[in-house]
């Protein structure tokens, strides 16, 4: 297996702060963690390679099953209590827990997985997991990516 030198680009960052609760907001914005201006998707869920606004890199990524398991709990956690609820004190025929639940379960489904994926961007860049971290200033490879500094290297 060969092994892959890293420089990091000029300008990086090395030290700067990255808020996290802003990097998620922004994230559930649909939005660039960083810059919170250009757009993360290309399209429902498919995350562009690069910000068009600031170029940072965003295929760095590795939200993999996480978004559709927060969307899973969250929508689950809003809709059995309200079956629950409507059924314990009104007691209505079946074809309108079909009608109001299964709706609701596909359109919160559908609106909050981008938004979950996208906040999740935001907590990997914000805590530069992945290949989202640079290491301190001075080395040469990203933390985190399991590259190998060159032979000979400090």
């Amino acid at each position: 297996m060969p092994v892959t030198y890293a420089t990091p680009p000029p300008g990086a960052e090395f030290d700067v702060e990255r808020p996290l609760g802003q990097a998620m907001r922004r994230g559930f914005a649909c939005r660039c963690p960083r810059c919170g201006v250009g757009q993360i998707f290309d399209g429902y869920v498919k995350v562009n390679p690069t910000c068009a606004s600031c170029g940072l890199e965003l295929h760095f990524q590795r939200a993999d099953d996480a978004p559709p398991y927060f969307t899973i709990v969250i929508v689950g956690h809003i809709v059995v209590p309200g079956m629950l609820l409507l059924e314990q004190h009104s007691h209505p025929p079946a074809w309108v827990h079909y009608i109001l639940w299964l709706p609701l379960a596909l359109v919160l489904s559908l609106v909050l997985l981008p938004r979950i994926k996208g906040a999740l961007i935001g907590f990997q860049w914000a805590r530069r997991m992945h290949g989202f971290g640079m290491a301190e200033a001075g080395d040469d490879v990203p933390a985190a990516t399991g590259l190998r500094a060159p032979p000979g290297a400090p």
